[in-house]
């Protein structure tokens, strides 16, 4: 067979024309456009059909669901010793944590059967203190967490103190001995590690209000429901973060190990546990900062501690013992902080210096554990060493200088005070929150679906339908409004303290350094702490809540949005400088832009940190959910009320979460 090649044709040569845009027939609308869109219907229609449809439900009126879920709370009381579930599984449960917080109460807090004063007193407990931080920190560390037990005392909080870091330490036990396992299977399992994140997402979202509840409803009130809700609230940043220091260890360094015939257990135990040690110390810091915070918000449902003192003043509107109780609090949490902090450290220092850092510790520390026994035989043995002398006349001043301070605040401060207030709640809030609870609830609705698809994507508008049908179905429908209304508000204005605060931070190295430690040391602080201030300066409001919540939630979005701005290439800052941008200029067209990933992502914590805050705001006006959560458990027939509200705070902060998660995805993208 015979193949004849011909020589290809030469194309005609033609003149160059410039290539055409395709044509698609439908020009592509912005999402700010779509927004502004969406918008703009919804107050047309707000006009039209102004208090119409709107679900408004009475502070006392119950629906069918609130009926159904105290019927549902009654059942499993009158069963709750009969029912097999209960008698086998969470009586058990009940039992075993009521016993752990019981030992650990009786150590250092509560006198046990027989004796006055608990089996360690307060000689003993700081001699401890002291002695742990030293082992694993440095002398300083010791020193300020001797400083910091000693002041609890001198505050006339010794047993409260106490009562609070027996509950946090088993909580902290509990769920490190469930969190660590958990977290290094994540890390060694891909699978397992898909299934957990989503779940770990859910638990991080929720407020702490929210876990108090359900709690309840299984474990009654009390020390031991207290403990659960806070081993559930601080077990996923120890998961969270054991999985990742796992996943972080060089493959190469595991390989090694393989090749030398390391079998799986080994190549953990060996190579993975020891190179990730620091990381994982850190997420015990996490762990034992979420359980704090945990524990003092669960003097709702009868837990001992400084929690329960705070509420109690806060209630009371008794600014200076609140303020007591809180820096009491704020003492505890940073001499926890401090001390693992160190502790995370400490092994880098030991391998940096050749391990003479420890060889010259190790007789020290013995004589230093002699020390400690000592201190401890006396605190059992002797009542002077048992019972914190003096009648707490440091916090007696504290509180009434905390007292002095509010009441010359509200004489020469309240015109300037009232009239922020005043401006920022009629200018913003209210108009806002009008629109929220006087449309219709379809339009409300068709609104938040719309911006949801619009702004994170289908997946997202699919969620935000599923989350405003069942905020429907909860009978909460006003309150999620009203809280929805001052959550939106308050995350507007962290994202201005934190853009103006965050472009500073990134672009300067000194604002950075002076601004940075005082961020770091307010996210330490729990809760209840920011409340007190702000009751001080406003009185009992929901502005209070959201001033709160707007410095609860304002650090950790200026940290983010200074990262951001910080990770803009260099190359192209100077690109636009020497094109002739200025300051300005560079800041709102080349850094901002390019940072809007980490704008999104502050957006969505600066959200979920809001909305827990909010939610707190209950319990000094703020009114809503947060108040519907504080009021099911102080009157049993609103309980099923305030079981619905906690589900509507789900439900708000998953919303939130997925809607402001996809926009980072897509921003970043």
């Amino acid at each position: 067979m015979t193949v004849v090649m011909q020589k290809p044709e030469q194309p005609e040569k033609t003149e160059p024309v410039e290539k055409a845009a395709p044509v698609t027939g439908v020009r592509r609308v912005s999402r700010s456009t779509l927004v502004a869109a969406i918008l703009v219907a919804w107050l047309l229609l707000f006009f039209v059909l102004r208090g119409k449809q709107t679900l408004a439900l009475a502070a006392a009126d119950l629906t069918d669901l609130h009926h159904w879920f105290n019927d549902v709370n009654d059942s499993i009381g009158a069963n709750r010793n009969s029912n097999p579930l209960f008698l086998y599984f969470f009586n058990e449960i009940r039992l075993v944590i009521d016993t752990l917080v019981t030992f650990v109460q009786e150590l250092i807090s509560q006198p046990p059967a027989g004796r006055p004063v608990p089996q360690i007193g307060w000689l003993g407990v700081v001699g401890i203190a002291g002695y742990v931080s030293w082992a694993l920190g440095n002398w300083r560390v010791a020193l300020l967490a001797v400083a910091g037990f000693t002041f609890l005392g001198l505050q006339g909080l010794w047993q409260e103190s106490m009562d609070t870091l027996a509950l946090t330490l088993s909580a902290v036990l509990v769920a490190l001995l469930i969190a660590i396992p958990l977290g290094v299977w994540a890390g060694l399992s891909d699978r397992v590690d898909r299934v957990m994140t989503p779940v770990l997402d859910f638990m991080q979202t929720m407020p702490t209000f929210v876990y108090l509840a359900p709690m309840t409803l299984f474990f009654l009130i009390g020390p031991a429901s207290a403990t659960i809700a806070t081993v559930i609230y601080a077990a996923p940043p120890a998961i969270r973060i054991t999985a990742h220091a796992i996943r972080s260890v060089p493959e190469t360094t595991v390989e090694a190990a393989d090749s030398l015939g390391a079998t799986r257990r080994q190549a953990l135990l060996k190579v993975l546990l020891p190179m990730s040690k620091r990381t994982v110390v850190m997420g015990v810091n996490q762990s034992i900062m979420a359980a704090l915070a945990m524990v003092t918000i669960t003097a709702l449902i009868d837990a001992p501690g400084l929690g329960k003192t705070v509420v109690q003043a806060l209630q009371s509107l008794d600014v200076g013992t609140a303020f007591n109780a809180g820096l009491a609090i704020v003492v505890m949490a940073i001499v926890l902080d401090r001390v693992t902090t160190a502790a995370s450290t400490r092994e880098e220092a030991a391998r940096r210096s050749g391990n003479r850092f420890l060889t010259w510790r190790r007789p020290l520390l013995g004589a230093g554990a002699v020390v400690t026994a000592v201190l401890v035989y006396l605190s059992h043995t002797y009542m002077w060493a048992a019972e914190f002398p003096g009648e707490g006349g440091v916090g007696s001043s504290i509180a009434k200088a905390a007292d002095t301070a509010t009441t010359w605040a509200q004489d020469s401060l309240s015109g300037l005070t009232n009239a922020f207030r005043d401006a920022l709640t009629n200018g913003l809030l209210n108009p806002f929150q009008t629109l929220l609870t006087d449309s219709p609830w379809w339009l409300v609705g068709a609104a938040l679906i719309g911006l949801g698809a619009v702004l994170g994507g289908p997946r997202a508008g699919v969620t935000t339908a599923i989350c405003v049908a069942v905020l429907i179905g909860t009978g909460v429908w006003s309150d999620s409004m009203t809280t929805l209304a001052s959550t939106v508000v308050a995350t507007v204005l962290v994202m201005v303290l934190g853009i103006g605060f965050g472009v500073w931070m990134g672009r300067s190295p000194l604002a950075d350094r002076m601004l940075r430690p005082t961020l770091d040391a307010a996210q330490v602080m729990p809760p209840f702490v920011y409340l007190v201030p702000f009751l001080a300066l406003f009185g009992a409001t929901r502005f209070t809540a959201i001033v709160a919540a707007v410095v609860y939630a304002a650090p950790v979005a200026i940290k983010i949005i200074a990262d951001g701005v910080r990770n803009v290439p260099a190359t192209t800052v100077e690109a636009a400088t020497s094109a002739g941008a200025d300051t300005w200029q560079i800041i709102t067209k080349v850094q901002l832009p390019m940072a809007r990933g980490a704008l999104t992502l502050a957006t969505n914590q600066g959200l979920i940190y809001v909305l827990s805050m909010v939610v707190v705001g209950g319990l000094v006006g703020a009114g809503a959910l947060g108040y519907d959560v504080v009021a099911g458990f102080s009157q049993g027939q609103l309980y099923g009320k305030g079981l619905a509200a906690g589900l509507a705070i789900v439900l708000l902060g998953v919303m939130f979460d997925r809607i402001t998660q996809a926009a980072a995805r897509r921003a970043g993208a």
